[in-house]
C-alpha cells in the first residue's frame, strides 16, 4: 500500500487539487468578498483572506483524492 507521501506527489492528484482550488476558491473569493471588491473596499487582511480561500478546496481535494486511491489500492493491490 502506497504511503500518503507517495500519493501525494503524483502530478495528476496535484492537478486535480489546483484545479479545483482555483474554480471553487474562485466562486467562494467572489461569494464572500464579492461586495468589498464592487465597492473597492481592500485591505491587507482582505487580501490575505482571498489569498487563503482556494487552500480550502485545495487541501480537500487533495485528501479526497489520497483517500479513494488509498482505498482502490486496499481493494485491488497497487
Amino acid at each position: 500500500m502506497s504511503s500518503w507521501l507517495s500519493i501525494v506527489t503524483q502530478p495528476r492528484v496535484w492537478r486535480r487539487a489546483l484545479l479545483y482550488g482555483l474554480v471553487v476558491g474562485a466562486i467562494l473569493i467572489a461569494i464572500n468578498h464579492g461586495d468589498a471588491l464592487l465597492r473597492g473596499d481592500i485591505d491587507g487582511v482582505r487580501i490575505l483572506k482571498m489569498i487563503l480561500t482556494p487552500l480550502v478546496p485545495f487541501v480537500v481535494s487533495t485528501q479526497s483524492s489520497v483517500g479513494a486511491i488509498r482505498n482502490f489500492e486496499r481493494r485491488n493491490g497497487p
